[in-house]
């Protein structure tokens, strides 16, 4: 071989194993050792379910705080987006409160209150999550409408729903068979905290039907749990009779303590993070009042020894739109109007929606009734069903719970492997 040949040859031969180094080297990158699945458990009432329209997205675009969470939930082209890496699960319930049914797929709209086009805290919670953590998750949510802590989630550890002073009184003046009474609470005593569980532990067991990619290999962690509930305890005099008092809801602090003891213990997960999502229906309270001290009992548990750095909570009352508040509890002047217009019957149809129009025109500005429309969809008590406030919750809920993560566990470890299926 003349020298030149032998030149060429020793070339070609050092670019071939630079071209293999260079492949194998992409190779590994891009093939990263797969982690465990996380799974996430998002539970409570309608809340959780979550009301907020997806008419109210573009209220977002308005305020520079939440512009940037309204990239992330809508694509290029304006449509809302649907989460290539995080699936849920979500067993919903119907108009009555009841359990609905289940569905599954990409986590995208449509997995909020009863509606396709609805989205409750599961919508951002998800997007931050997988954004930070650049991992497979799966969110499994069981909320439904109108349910308390007391009986409705009533832990197992806490024992059948005992009837306090104050019910056996009022019921024995209402003249109810009291023995009746009780055994219809200690019917309902847990009935959706087993439907909670049993529900997380179906899923679990079979997780491919939920996430068709799943490898069993793989794995999946149980990382963390959601709690937000609340309104039921809340407005629940008979059970809370000191509700107007401080530590009127000290039940509520021992109850929901409880309930994190029991699911750890029920879904084989002693440290499991929890993230509680304190009420903050009407914002920030000038003076202490019922929903403050309900508040301080619905935060309470975090403080707790045991629960130190694994039990966060998420005061939802600072995300609440105040204006926004405003603007929707003057349409029940409106809602008035409208009923005494109704029951004039000296009126034409064509009159009275004159009528009304000349009315709503004295309530609102034309831009005032803009804001209502487009920032909106429900009443106060489900956050206004505005898409504003309940994204930023989900966003908090994923930022308190990536923050309660980076905590180690007893064995030392950031998160706890819960099993392989």
């Amino acid at each position: 071989m003349n020298p030149q040949s032998r030149f060429f040859a020793i070339t070609i031969s050092m670019a071939a194993a630079f071209l293999a180094v260079v492949t194998t080297a992409t190779t590994a990158i891009a093939d990263p050792v797969k982690k465990p699945l996380k799974v996430f458990i998002l539970a409570g009432q309608s809340n959780m379910e979550g009301h907020a329209h997806v008419r109210t997205f573009d209220y977002l675009a308005a305020d520079p705080v939440t512009a940037p969470i309204l990239k992330e939930m809508r694509n290029a082209d304006g449509t809302p987006r649907v989460c290539e890496k995080v699936w849920i699960s979500d067993l919903f319930g119907n108009q009555e409160g009841e359990p609905g049914g289940e569905k599954h797929g990409k986590l995208t709209v449509g997995y909020g209150a009863q509606n396709d086009l609805k989205i409750g805290p599961e919508f951002t919670f998800g997007i931050y999550m997988q954004k930070t953590l650049d991992e497979p998750i799966l969110l499994i949510k069981t909320a439904w409408g109108g349910k308390s802590l007391h009986t409705d989630f009533r832990p197992p550890s806490a024992g059948p729903y005992e009837l306090n002073q104050f019910q056996l009184d009022l019921y024995k003046k209402q003249g109810k068979n009291i023995e009746e009474v009780r055994a219809e609470k200690a019917q309902a005593s847990g009935r959706f905290y087993r439907l909670m569980t049993d529900h997380v532990k179906k899923v679990l067991a079979d997780i491919k039907q939920v996430c068709p990619d799943y490898d069993s290999q793989q794995g999946y962690e149980l990382a963390g749990f959601v709690w937000f509930q609340g309104w039921n305890d809340l407005c629940d005099g008979h059970v809370y009779p000191n509700h107007d008092k401080p530590g009127g809801f000290n039940n509520y602090s021992t109850l929901l303590a409880q309930l994190i003891r029991d699911v750890r213990k029920d879904l084989s997960a002693p440290q499991l993070p929890f993230v509680i999502g304190v009420m903050g229906v009407g914002g920030l309270q000038e003076r202490p009042n019922q929903q403050t001290y309900f508040r301080q009992a619905m935060a309470a548990p975090a403080g707790l020894a045991e629960f130190k750095g694994k039990v966060v909570n998420v005061l939802t009352e600072k995300y609440w739109d105040a204006r926004l508040d405003e603007l929707v509890s003057r349409w029940e002047k409106v809602e008035d109007k409208s009923a005494a217009l109704n029951k004039d019957k000296n009126l034409t149809r064509e009159q009275r929606a004159a009528a009304l129009e000349k009315y709503t025109a004295e309530v609102y500005t034309p831009e005032e009734l803009q804001v209502k429309e487009a920032g909106a969809s429900n009443r106060g008590y489900h956050y206004l069903g505005s898409a504003k406030i309940l994204t930023q919750i989900g966003k908090g809920f994923a930022d308190a719970m990536l923050e309660v993560m980076k905590q180690p566990t007893a064995s030392g470890k950031e998160t706890e492997r819960s099993g392989s299926k």
